[in-house]
C-alpha cells in the first residue's frame, strides 16, 4: 500500500476519527488504502469500513480482504445516496450511519508518478488529469476548447494565480498553430511565464487549476460535505486533510457555519443553527520529521468537527 501512497497526518487522523471500535466508518478517498488499514486496526470485530474511490486503479489494487471492509468505485460526493441505501437495509433513519468519516483530498502518489494519468510536469505524459479514467472531458480538452476569458478565470480561481489573463493568452495562441496535447508541449508554451526561481511552485499551481476544472473538485468537496453532515450520527467525527486554500476555506466555512458559503444562518429566534462543532480549534499539520520523510505532506492541514443534534431533528 506504501507503494501507491503514502497516508499523511495517519496516526492523528485515526485518533480524531474513532470513537468507537464497535462503529461503522467511512474512508471516502481509499487511494493506497492506507488509512484504511489503520481504521480496520483499530475497530473489533463488530466494526465496519465503508471506503469510497472514483479512481478504477485504486479500485483494481486493491488488496484488503477483511470481511469488515466494503469498497465501493464512486466520487465521493454521493456518499449520503450509500448512507441511505445502507440506512434502509440497518434500519437506521435518515441515512445517518456512520460513527466517523474520513476524506484525504490529496492526490495519490501513484496518480502523481504515473506519466500515462498527466497530473504532473515532472513527466512527459497526455494531458488528461482524470481522477475517473472513464469521464468525458480530459486536461487537454480544456486547453484547447475553453474561452479565453473561461481559462482566465480557471487559472485565477482554482490556481489562484497572478496574470491569468496572461497564462490564457499564450495557450490560446499556441493552440492555433497546434493543439496542446501533452505535458512537455504545455510546459514549453507556458516556458515564457515560468518564473526562474521557484519554477516547479508556479507550474504546480498552474496545473492544479486544470486538475480541479477536470474532475470538478469543487462542487464535488462542496456536495460531499453536505452529504457527510447528513450522514454522520449524533455525536459522529467529521476528519478532513486538505492541501489547498480553496480546499482548507471551504472546510473551515462549512464547520464553523454549515453551509458553504459562509453564511450564519439563524431561526426565527437569531439562533445561530449549526450541525458541526470544531474539535480542533487550529488546523492540525504535519510534523518535521514526517514532511522530511514525505515531501507531499508539507502543505497538509487537517481539520475535525463532531456531529451536534439540532432541534427539531
Amino acid at each position: 500500500m506504501s507503494e501507491y501512497h503514502n497516508p499523511v497526518l495517519l496516526e492523528e487522523s485515526i485518533n480524531s476519527l474513532i470513537t468507537d471500535p464497535s462503529g461503522t466508518y467511512a474512508d471516502v478517498t481509499f487511494g493506497g488504502g492506507g488509512h484504511s488499514a489503520a481504521i480496520l486496526s483499530r475497530l473489533n470485530g463488530d466494526g465496519r469500513l465503508i471506503a469510497f474511490d472514483r479512481d478504477a486503479d485504486a479500485v483494481s489494487s486493491c488488496s484488503i480482504t477483511d470481511p469488515r471492509f466494503t469498497l465501493v468505485h464512486n466520487n465521493f460526493r454521493f456518499i449520503h445516496n450509500y448512507a441511505l441505501l445502507l440506512g434502509g437495509q440497518d434500519g437506521e433513519k435518515g441515512g445517518a450511519i456512520f460513527d466517523g468519516i474520513l476524506a484525504d483530498l490529496g492526490v495519490s502518489s501513484h496518480q502523481f508518478d504515473t506519466p500515462d494519468r498527466g497530473f504532473s510536469f515532472r513527466w512527459d505524459g497526455p494531458l488528461d488529469m482524470r481522477m475517473n479514467a472513464s469521464g468525458k472531458r480530459t486536461a487537454a480538452d480544456v486547453v484547447n476548447t475553453e474561452t479565453p476569458e473561461n481559462l482566465e478565470k480557471i487559472f485565477r480561481i482554482w490556481g489562484e494565480l497572478p496574470q491569468s489573463h496572461r497564462i490564457a493568452s499564450l495557450i490560446v495562441s499556441a493552440r492555433a498553430k497546434a493543439p496542446i496535447t501533452t505535458t512537455t508541449e504545455l510546459d514549453a508554451v507556458l516556458e515564457p511565464m515560468t518564473p526562474n526561481l521557484a519554477g516547479h511552485k508556479w507550474l504546480a499551481k498552474v496545473y492544479q487549476a486544470l486538475r480541479i476544472e477536470v474532475n470538478q473538485e469543487m462542487r464535488s468537496l462542496e456536495k460531499f460535505l453536505e452529504g457527510a453532515v447528513r450522514s454522520l450520527k449524533e455525536g459522529g467525527r467529521l476528519v478532513i486533510i486538505t492541501y489547498h486554500s480553496l480546499e482548507d476555506r471551504m472546510v473551515k466555512e462549512f464547520i464553523r457555519s454549515g453551509n458553504i458559503s459562509g453564511e450564519d444562518l439563524k431561526d426565527g429566534f437569531g439562533v445561530l443553527r449549526v450541525p458541526l462543532k470544531a474539535v480542533t480549534r487550529k488546523p492540525v499539520t504535519p510534523n518535521e520529521k514526517e514532511i522530511a520523510s514525505n515531501t507531499r505532506a508539507r502543505s497538509a492541514k487537517m481539520r475535525v468537527a463532531q456531529r451536534i443534534m439540532e432541534e427539531g431533528e
